[in-house]
């Protein structure tokens, strides 16, 4: 009797937690039941996979501080997902897609709608998860569906103000940003909505006047979102922003109140409060002490948490000791940025450029080419950008003089050897032996050290000598590699990497290739032998030759110095040196008014006496009518020089087969007319002109560059057209 009662008890028991089990039905039991089990068990998972995503995808995010920050740090994709289309896997961000499964396992399980009504407090939670984690895979328009079905059934719901910011914000993805506007602007205005969801809806309000352009409205809603300062991380990322919007509005005061303010923040990332002491540096102004500014950045130097921010940190330091021209102390703190630089390729970059400009202030071409080259190396930095173009054609400027100094210098020694009486030649060839024979006995005795110490250790030591730093291996060195890399293209131009390139076709201009005519290979048995360079001293007609290329590289100095770099002192040098060294007749006229020219920068004295006398003494050539009526010849100057005149000859010339003479136009061009709307056609032309050249894949390539650079443009589509077509044609 009593194994009965135990079995009827047990089948009681069971047939009640069947029926508590049932969605169906609305009984206390019931609710409880899966309320509980939603939130504690499923929505708990959910949520804790989503936070987990969610740290990922911030920590993988990158900020660039030298661009304004976007409001919410995340990447978003051009491709817009719909309803039912497969999500790519590079486009799901991790544990997203499980959090969202978690959520649409809770509504599937514990939903409990009857007659209309949710009786599961937890469902609301459920959705307002599925739609986060859908927005975070970039999936706005199920994430919107997510949000309205939450609105639209769960009025009630304590998550029904938060659902509804999720939703504006996923209107601004879409760009329905009015829209989102109107939803925001209502959630701001209630004052008894707790201070993290007015700090949320002034947030995602000032996201979407971002996307509008309307500084203004993004200044008012950051300060307010400020005021609230509930979320220390995005809080901290607003006021940031703030500071830089100001700087940008030119009210420099104001971003410094805002970053300072950040600075003295507590518990908020690390990251930024040292971004704003940096911030504050580069806000700095003449009134602004340097030495308080570098002894602040040297502070935060010295705390070992800081040390991710080395780089920046020295970097920041050289940009101010060069505000007051210390070039010596700003190229120490560049040097060091570069030492500390570890996975920030652009932070790099700057640093390089910044030791390039110093170098090529000073007039140590090489040195700067070397540090521009560097920059050009570096991965994962957009080659696209108005920077990069701009150090790119300032290097390849650079390359032409580096060849063309070099040029002067040998030719003016063998000039000079040749000058000498045959009693002076025979005394520097002596001496220049001994010089030669002292190195080699020199090196002789550092590598029989080398060989006895049977290690690298005196390597080091002897590199260091050389201006490598001590146990650095010396390819390391951006110097010496820098020079090594010059040196093999002013003698072997730009190779392409593959076997045999040392036989490999190339263009050679004319200085280069007289130059290497000129050039003999020493014989190793008799470089000691004075009676050997004395026999090789040029005669007669390798004078001239060699004089020659001495004047021509004077003249092209000359413009390079004026035209690309606005350097007129040195252009002037130049030119006189050009004048004064048995000019080319054709030249003389058209030097003496590039002369006038570049004193009229800095010597007006100078550029009178050039000025009278090419009027004078040529009264009736072109230069002295430039003088004499400069409106005139300038306004007919412009109409041959106008965008539209040189596109018109450039396209004559790609239909007539002239593609060397256009190829170099249209980069004459684009400097000129660089970030104006005919920069465009350009490009687009010399795609046309590269199919011709170079065949279809650099084609390809360059009408993908006018897409990517010159977006809703007409040039853009005729790029897109002309791709399509080119596909078709395959696949037929």
């Amino acid at each position: 009797m009593k194994k009965v009662s135990y079995i009827l008890l047990f089948l009681f028991s069971y047939l009640l937690l069947i029926s508590s089990c049932s969605t169906k039905k609305d009984t206390l039991i019931n609710r409880n039941l899966h309320s509980l089990s939603s939130k504690y068990n499923v929505l708990y998972n959910g949520n804790l996979t989503f936070d987990q995503a969610k740290e990922a995808l911030d920590a993988t995010y990158e900020d660039n501080y030298w661009e304004r920050l976007p409001i919410e740090p995340i990447e978003i994709k051009d491709e817009i997902q719909m309803p039912g289309q497969a999500a790519k896997e590079s486009d799901v961000k991790q544990g997203f897609e499980k959090s969202e499964e978690k959520a649409v396992k809770a509504v599937q399980k514990h939903s409990m709608l009857i007659d209309g009504l949710e009786r599961n407090n937890q469902i609301d939670d459920a959705y307002l998860l599925l739609g986060k984690s859908r927005y975070y895979s970039q999936r706005f328009v199920p994430a919107l569906e997510a949000f309205t079905y939450s609105i639209e059934n769960y009025q009630n719901a304590n998550l029904y103000y938060e659902t509804k910011i999720w939703k504006a914000k996923t209107h601004i993805r879409l760009q329905n940003e009015e829209l989102a506007i109107e939803t925001l602007k209502t959630i701001s205005r209630n004052v008894d909505l707790p201070d993290e969801t007015l700090e949320k809806a002034h947030t995602s309000l000032a996201m979407a006047y971002t996307q509008l352009d309307s500084t203004q409205q993004v200044i008012d809603n950051l300060k307010n979102a400020s005021y609230y300062f509930v979320d220390r991380n995005q809080g901290a990322r607003n006021l940031f922003i703030l500071g830089q919007i100001y700087r940008e509005e030119g009210k420099i005061d104001s971003s410094n109140m805002a970053f300072e303010a950040l600075m003295y923040q507590k518990k908020i990332p690390h990251k930024y409060q040292i971004h704003a002491q940096l911030e504050r540096a580069k806000n700095y102004q003449n009134k602004d002490s340097t030495q308080a500014i570098i002894f602040a950045l040297r502070e935060l130097i010295e705390e070992r948490e800081n040390k991710p921010y080395y780089d920046e940190l020295y970097y920041q330091a050289g940009l101010i000791a060069l505000k007051k021209e210390d070039t010596i102390l700003a190229t120490q703190f560049f040097d060091s940025s570069l030492l500390n630089n570890t996975s920030k390729p652009h932070q790099k970059s700057l640093a390089y450029e910044g030791l390039g400009n110093i170098y090529f202030d000073q007039a140590k071409y090489p040195l700067a080419g070397a540090y521009y080259d560097s920059v050009l190396q570096i991965k994962n930095v957009d080659p696209n950008t108005r920077r990069m173009r701009k150090i790119l054609r300032k290097n390849e400027s650079l390359e032409n003089v580096i060849l063309y100094e070099n040029v002067l210098k040998r030719n003016d020694s063998i000039l000079y050897v040749a000058g000498l009486s045959e009693s002076d030649q025979k005394l520097f060839f002596e001496n220049y032996v001994a010089e030669l024979q002292r190195k080699e006995e020199e090196l002789k005795f550092l590598e029989d050290q080398q060989q006895s110490t049977a290690g690298f250790g005196e390597f080091n030591n002897v590199s260091s000598k050389q201006g490598v730093t001590d146990g650095t291996f010396y390819f390391y060195n951006v110097q010496i590699v820098g020079f090594g890399i010059q040196e093999f293209k002013r003698k072997y131009g730009n190779r392409p990497l593959q076997d045999n390139w040392i036989i490999s076709n190339r263009n050679v201009s004319s200085t280069e290739s007289n130059m290497d005519k000129l050039t003999t290979v020493v014989d190793a048995n008799k470089k000691f032998d004075v009676n050997y360079y004395l026999e090789d001293i040029p005669k007669g007609t390798q004078i001239d030759s060699i004089s020659n290329l001495r004047n021509d590289a004077y003249y092209n100095l000359g413009l390079l110095y004026k035209e690309k770099f606005k350097e007129y002192d040195l252009a002037a040098i130049n030119f006189e040196k050009y004048l004064n060294s048995n000019p080319n007749p054709k030249l003389v006229l058209p030097v003496k008014y590039q002369l006038y020219k570049s004193y009229e920068n800095f010597d007006p004295v100078l550029s009178n006496k050039y000025k009278d006398d090419i009027v004078i003494n040529y009264p009736s050539s072109r230069y002295a009518q430039i003088i004499n009526n400069p409106k005139k010849v300038i306004d007919k100057t412009k109409q041959e020089n106008s965008p539209e005149k040189i596109y018109e000859n450039v396209f004559v010339c790609y239909e007539e087969g002239e593609y060397e003479y256009a190829f170099s136009t249209i980069n004459e061009a684009k400097e000129q007319f660089e970030g104006s709307i005919v920069e465009a056609k350009f490009e687009l032309l010399k795609a046309f002109l590269l199919i011709k050249t170079e065949g279809e894949e650099a084609f390809k390539k360059q009408l993908d560059f006018v897409i990517i650079n010159f977006p809703n443009t007409v040039e853009s589509e005729h790029a897109k057209r002309a791709l399509e077509i080119l596909s078709s044609t395959k696949n037929k």
